[in-house]
């Protein structure tokens, strides 16, 4: 198969609960602009990998359903109301269906290059494969084939969860891709890799930055 075959599914809590172990990175009263902006550098790279066709956003929360159809995107509610595994599943099989080949993505990875989302995908095969964060512990990417349930054991240690499920480990490097941040330091190794337009203009704003060196598509970080 090639082209715009795959549909892309992020999850999104509601902003008021996103990104806790975050909190104290910026002034609190901004700290859900930050998760925001970077669901929108997410979203926004996804939506320029041509491997693409289709960007399925799963949230409760009104401004993140704002943001992400203005990009371009579709949102869905998330009907099972019961945690991020659960709403994966129902974005990727029930919505999206399994006649689409799927990938799911956590939607803090603001340094997300779209070029490395399409050669990750390009190595998924015809069943479900997985792409661990930076640290090696954590999944950023869970990708499954036509026919192929998602089955996502995201949480903690959930690369090890994917791989003992039979998703096959992508070998790929894909800095942007695999820097998901749940931390202060995460959102600095963000900034090191070249974060996207809106996260920076976010930190720029606040001061913690001075200078942004975005050079990639509108709406997203750079290739």
């Amino acid at each position: 198969m090639s082209g715009a075959d795959w549909t892309a599914v992020i999850p999104v809590k509601r902003l008021s609960a996103a990104k806790s172990r975050l909190r104290g990175a910026v002034a609190d009263a901004r700290h859900e602009e930050l998760a925001l902006a970077m669901v929108r550098d997410t979203v926004a790279a996804v939506r320029a990998c041509a491997a693409v066709g289709d960007v399925l956003v799963v949230t409760d929360d009104p401004a993140a359903v704002a943001a992400v159809t203005a990009l371009g995107a579709r949102s869905v509610p998330d009907r099972p109301g019961a945690g991020l595994n659960a709403a994966m599943r129902f974005g990727a099989d029930l919505v999206a269906g399994l006649t689409r080949r799927r990938a799911v993505l956590t939607g803090d990875l603001p340094a997300l290059r779209p070029a490395e989302l399409g050669e990750a995908l390009a190595a998924a095969g015809p069943g479900r494969s997985f792409v661990a964060d930076a640290a090696g512990t954590g999944t950023v990417l869970l990708a499954a084939g036509v026919g192929t349930a998602l089955d996502p054991r995201f949480g903690v240690g959930s690369a090890g969860a994917h791989a003992a499920s039979r998703a096959r480990p992508l070998a790929g490097a894909w800095p942007g891709l695999r820097q998901d941040v749940d931390t202060a330091d995460d959102l600095r190794g963000v900034l090191a890799l070249g974060a996207g337009e809106h996260t920076c203009e976010l930190l720029r704003d606040l001061g913690l930055i001075a200078e942004c060196g975005f050079t990639g598509v509108p709406g997203g970080p750079p290739r």
